[in-house]
């Protein structure tokens, strides 16, 4: 790199922990150039907990071991692997949507086989009931003392990792069993509350086309879930490795390349990473930007939208930024990383009106209009008639 810290007191031979203004902060992370120009708001701090180089190495490192490895089973779809490890580094979820024969339970199984944790397939159907998936209580016999008990067989959600296929295949009772263990990671059954391991994280499919016979995920429980990833049609260089791949004998073999501890230890990694008080302000901007109704709405949502996205929008465009900087070896966060979770965030959480189905708007096209809506600058943001009065509280 260019530059190094401007002084002895931020040399990141381990973690840096200081308060200090925006700005300097950045140039003494060496990422005055990341921040793009933009001022920050005058006054504004944050607290620096930075990672140090070889924490930023580790999960660099790890990024591209899965990656290959990945690459093993998968072709292409690089987008979609890179939303589904910035969930895993963030302690997220994923919803996959795509057509049939994309590779969407295979990407998912290839994930959970690179790495060294429990994993469970649920195949949802419209006979699956609530216990089956979360386990029930039976009684058994004691074969030594011939008394008999209640013990509890757990279901298959306690994995690490929950590929849920075809998730909007089930019923909504069958659907919401999964929003206590995504939210909460435990699982009531009677009156006995049973922990679930960390990490642990829900991947699920669903079609899009077919609609006929399928229950459309609540809002709820749609929240829940940290991306939403659109699985597209690959490329035709891609789609020809493909057919080869395919058609010729052989099964790769996928090596696991993170033990659980290390997917603990580099998901704390993530939570430590600093963040610009003014990219907080701008993730909470682009989020109000959607809530129709409310002041700070762009005329866009107002055209388009019967309902914006809500607070957990928030958290996860910040934590995902944070995984999106450091799987770059970048030790702070930047405004693209906050603009490119944007999409694959709010898509899902955003309900459109009448209005915009009927005129074939999708909730990409009303994200794109938030985005450049609104202000990127701090200065900008700050002399906003929408945010003014509220930044200067």
């Amino acid at each position: 790199m260019a530059r190094r810290a401007h002084s002895a007191s931020v040399e990141r031979t381990g973690a840096l922990k200081s308060v200090v203004p925006c700005d300097q902060a950045c140039d003494a992370l060496e990422l005055g150039d990341v921040i793009q120009g933009r001022t920050p708001i005058p006054g504004a701090h944050f607290v620096t907990d930075s990672p140090s180089d070889a924490a930023i190495d580790r999960l660099a490192t790890a990024t591209g071991a899965i990656k290959s490895q990945l690459a093993k089973a998968v072709v292409g779809q690089s987008e979609v692997i890179d939303l589904l490890l910035v969930a895993l580094f963030c302690r997220g979820h994923c919803l996959l949507e795509g057509v049939p024969g994309l590779a969407k339970t295979l990407l998912v199984s290839s994930l959970a086989q690179s790495l060294n944790l429990t994993f469970s397939r649920i195949q949802f159907t419209p006979d699956l009931m609530p216990a089956d998936i979360t386990g029930t209580d039976i009684i058994e016999e004691n074969k030594s003392t011939g008394a008999r008990e209640v013990r509890f067989l757990a279901g298959p959600i306690f994995s690490h990792v929950i590929l849920a296929d075809e998730i909007n295949r089930t019923p909504p009772k069958t659907q919401a069993a999964l929003l206590e263990a995504m939210q909460e990671h435990q699982v009531t059954v009677g009156r006995i509350r049973h922990g679930i391991s960390n990490p642990f994280m829900v991947l699920a499919t669903q079609n899009p086309i077919e609609q006929e016979g399928t229950y459309p995920l609540p809002e709820a429980q749609q929240d829940r879930f940290m991306f939403k990833a659109l699985v597209r049609y690959p490329s035709f260089s891609d789609e020809v490795e493909v057919a080869r791949r395919t058609t010729a004998s052989g099964q790769p073999t996928i090596e696991a390349m993170l033990s659980l501890e290390e997917v603990i230890a580099l998901q704390e990694l993530v939570r430590s990473t600093p963040v610009s008080e003014h990219l907080v302000q701008y993730a909470v901007a682009l989020v109000r930007g959607t809530r129709v109704g409310e002041p700070e709405a762009i005329p866009q949502a107002k055209q388009h939208l019967a309902w914006g996205a809500g607070t957990r929008a928030i958290q996860y465009l910040i934590l995902g930024g944070k995984a999106r900087a450091l799987m770059n070896r970048r030790p702070c966060v930047a405004l693209e990383d906050i603009q490119a979770m944007a999409a694959p965030v709010l898509r899902h959480r955003l309900v459109l009106n009448f209005a915009a189905e009927s005129d074939g708007v999708t909730t990409d096209q009303v994200i794109e209009d938030l985005l450049k809506a609104t202000p990127t600058r701090a200065d900008q943001l700050s002399n906003d008639p929408r945010f003014a009065g509220l930044l200067a509280s």
